[in-house]
């Protein structure tokens, strides 16, 4: 972050779903990122969001995909039209500066999975990690379903990675106030069977949070991305983490929660909402250079 030399923009590969209208793009390093401007649509803490969630997550132990702040110049945005972002009144130009870069998951040879199937979470190698997931989406009022994305190995196992942090701390603009169960992942069949021993181990990780460690990271973000309500929502939720009684009651609400859900009225209510891609392809080419990469950008979940 700070300190460090930024990256930019080179080319334009494809614009992806989702309401800020990311954009996958290659970086002067080679890599391909799923990319948020900061003038997006959403709100202006939506950087901050993703690059201080991404950073809480870690903290955590849980996985995420790598991000950097990179860079975009004005001459990036006149030579690719395609990424500006539209509205309802016309084309909006990108600001030059500093963009969230999410690295993208995909490679050739590698599947990813945005949604699976009930009888598919068995093959979640890291299936636990979602109800600490709940836990740190609820302490950091996230505003949305949690999404994440599956890698499958070579013997079919599935990890889980958890992306799209952008509604955490309140959302976008920092001004919501979301119920418990609004950040769940969208399929609650997913928390079946947790024992109570994982949600002893689920207190003691947020008690441990290195909570100084974390704060030195997210002072080192961008200082354009550091409003003054994401600061402030970052900081209560950080400070919920160094109560032993509030993680205790919130894991109890959870267990509530999950017990008194109708687990086949929801499955069967969620899959009239999933979409119908579910397996994120192979051979997307960028058109500018040529350049095959393992990637499908049908998504915008894909990492971002």
């Amino acid at each position: 972050m700070q300190g460090k030399s930024i990256n930019f923009l080179t080319s334009h590969v494809k614009k992806l779903r989702g309401g800020s209208q990311p954009i996958l793009a290659q970086a002067s390093d080679g890599n391909f990122y799923v990319v948020k401007f900061i003038n997006n649509l959403q709100g202006a803490n939506l950087c901050f969001n993703e690059s201080a969630g991404s950073e809480l997550f870690r903290a955590l132990g849980l996985p995420v995909p790598i991000w950097k702040p990179l860079r975009v110049t004005d001459a990036f945005i006149d030579h690719n039209r395609a990424c500006w972002i539209q509205t309802e009144t016309g084309s909006l130009r990108p600001e030059p500066g500093l963009c969230f870069g999410s690295q993208y998951l995909g490679r050739e040879g590698v599947r990813l999975l945005e949604v699976l199937p009930g009888s598919s979470f068995s093959r979640v190698l890291n299936i636990r990690n979602f109800v600490l997931a709940w836990l740190i989406d609820i302490f950091a009022k996230h505003a949305d379903n949690r999404q994440a994305i599956f890698i499958e190995d070579a013997s079919r196992g599935l990890k889980a990675f958890f992306v799209d942090h952008g509604h955490l701390f309140g959302g976008p603009k920092g001004d919501l106030q979301p119920k418990s169960v609004t950040s769940r992942y969208l399929d609650p069949r997913i928390y079946q069977g947790v024992c109570s021993q994982y949600l002893m181990s689920c207190q003691e990780t947020a008690r441990r949070l290195d909570a100084d460690r974390l704060w030195q990271r997210v002072q080192a973000l961008p200082s354009e991305w550091k409003t003054a309500s994401a600061l402030d929502e970052f900081a209560q939720c950080i400070s919920r983490f160094s109560i032993p009684s509030l993680i205790q009651s919130t894991l109890d609400t959870m267990c509530d929660t999950q017990k008194k859900a109708d687990v086949k009225d929801l499955g069967k209510r969620q899959d009239e909402r999933r979409p119908s891609v579910t397996i994120l392809h192979p051979r997307l080419q960028a058109s500018e250079h040529g350049c095959r990469i393992a990637c499908n950008c049908a998504s915008r979940s894909a990492v971002a």
